[in-house]
């Protein structure tokens, strides 16, 4: 059967005013054209469509083309409809080169970015098509404030047999990434009374300026050679700790057990809630996996994960494990709904399907010949320098000479090269000093581009 006159025109938007009919819609068609709201080629709704979409007599519709035809702003061809002529338009003039300073860097070594080049993207088609196909008429409502329980199900599943993780689906929340689940975490704290959050000495500090606009204050831990000293939290009394307990960022080093369970201890005497953020735990190299801190004690932990390193952060799928006396208002507090319902169903037909699994055991292998060259290229070029924080995740710590941490970042920005010394990292209550140290990213560069990155690297080392 043929598809209607009513269905098969093009919508337009026309102000048509003026002394007459004709004449106003003359000039308003003109005057888009003119003034390049419709573009050179823009075919145009038959008068038919156009006629009954404004509510006047076709042949004013008509006419008005016709007028238009002859003036030369629109050209009419059998089959073709009505469209706007096609006429030179001035190109834009090239601009300047960049001069190098203008430029991005050569080399990226930026902490906590995955190389995005390695994105699945045939699994992930595969898996968004299944998804699609199979999706229940209800994915395209606004749906749950906690996300798709399809995805909330997979997760539940994935995290408990890979990170050992005690997560009901009806406990688990879908966030656009760790920073809206914090800030979701951040506004409920400061409902509940709370008015200081205890962090790490080093960290993020987009982290912690999202606790600061929940109205919190963050106190820092004190962290020494055996990684943060979690048994302050006593006399810090904060309402709760936002901890890297596998991997900590950006030192390296994962939370000794007898401090995880004085971490656990403190959260069980006072109330307290511990934050964890799990933010690149599929990612071990040289020791066993670390479990998370939320198995010890799910109602006083709320984990935080996300895919942001082991696909892609455009993806903006995170997800937070919340305690029973805290997911509803969590649930209630946000504003907006979760990422967009395919992607969550897209992402949980990966993870059942396993593609999950076998993309993070590639990707964790790709790594690890990354880092494992950096070392080797350390050791040959620039031997006093040590390197610490390696035996797992996306980045490694580079102790300096003292004294030369400014110099050879600045070194390293003149090389092209994106590259964060240590300090960058501290929080501003830290009681001891930061040793000179780089932070320098392995996730970022191509497998095509390593080689020369670290070339350019070891240049700038002293």
């Amino acid at each position: 059967m043929e598809e209607s006159w009513a269905t098969s025109g093009f919508d337009l938007h026309v102000d048509a005013r003026g002394a007459g009919v004709r004449k106003g819609l003359t000039d308003a068609l003109r005057d888009a054209v003119r003034g390049g709201r419709l573009a050179p080629g823009t075919r145009l709704p038959s008068s038919r469509t156009l006629a009954v979409d404004l509510g006047i007599a076709r042949n004013t519709v008509a006419d008005a083309y016709a007028d238009l035809v002859a003036e030369g702003w629109l050209t009419a061809r059998q089959g073709s409809g009505t469209r706007v002529t096609e006429r030179a338009v001035p190109r834009p003039e090239t601009p300047a080169r960049r001069r190098p300073a203008d430029s991005g860097p050569t080399h990226d070594f930026t902490p906590g970015t995955p190389d995005l080049a390695s994105f699945p993207r045939a699994a992930w088609l595969k898996a968004a098509r299944r998804a699609l196909t199979d999706a229940p008429n209800d994915a395209f409502g606004y749906g749950d404030p906690r996300g798709r329980v399809e995805l909330r199900t997979a997760l539940s599943g994935y995290l408990a047999r890979a990170r050992g993780v005690r997560a009901d689906p009806d406990r688990i929340l879908v966030c656009a990434g760790f920073l809206e689940g914090l800030a979701l975490l951040g506004k409920v704290l400061r409902r509940r009374g709370v008015r200081d959050v205890a962090v790490e000495s080093y960290g993020l500090d987009f982290h912690w300026n999202v606790l600061g606009e929940a109205g919190l204050r963050t106190r820092a831990l004190p962290f020494d050679q055996l990684g943060t000293d979690t048994g302050e939290l006593a006399d810090l009394a904060p309402g709760a700790v936002l901890l890297t307990p596998a991997h900590q960022f950006p030192m390296g080093v994962p939370l000794r057990p007898d401090r995880r369970a004085a971490a656990v201890d403190w959260a069980r005497r006072t109330g307290g809630l511990i934050l964890e953020d799990d933010y690149d735990g599929e990612f071990r190299y040289d020791r066993q996996p670390v479990g998370a801190l939320q198995g010890l004690d799910p109602e006083h932990v709320v984990y935080l994960g996300t895919a942001s390193k082991s696909l892609a952060p455009g993806l903006r799928l995170g997800w937070m494990v919340l305690p029973a006396r805290l997911a509803a208002e969590v649930a209630e507090a946000r504003t907006v709904r979760p990422s967009g319902a395919l992607d969550q169903l897209t992402l949980a037909e990966f993870l059942t399907s396993g593609a999950y699994d076998r993309h993070v055991r590639a990707m964790r292998l790709r790594y690890r010949r990354r880092r494992d060259l950096l070392v080797a290229a350390l050791a040959d070029r620039a031997p006093g320098i040590r390197v610490s924080g390696i035996a797992a995740g996306l980045h490694a710590v580079l102790e300096l000479p003292p004294g030369t941490e400014e110099s050879v970042v600045r070194a390293a920005v003149w090389q092209g090269l994106a590259v964060h010394g240590l300090r960058r990292f501290r929080h501003p209550e830290a009681m001891a000093e930061s040793p000179d140290a780089l932070v320098v990213g392995y996730g970022t560069p191509s497998d095509s581009a390593w080689a020369g990155a670290l070339d350019a690297l070891t240049r700038v080392l002293p």
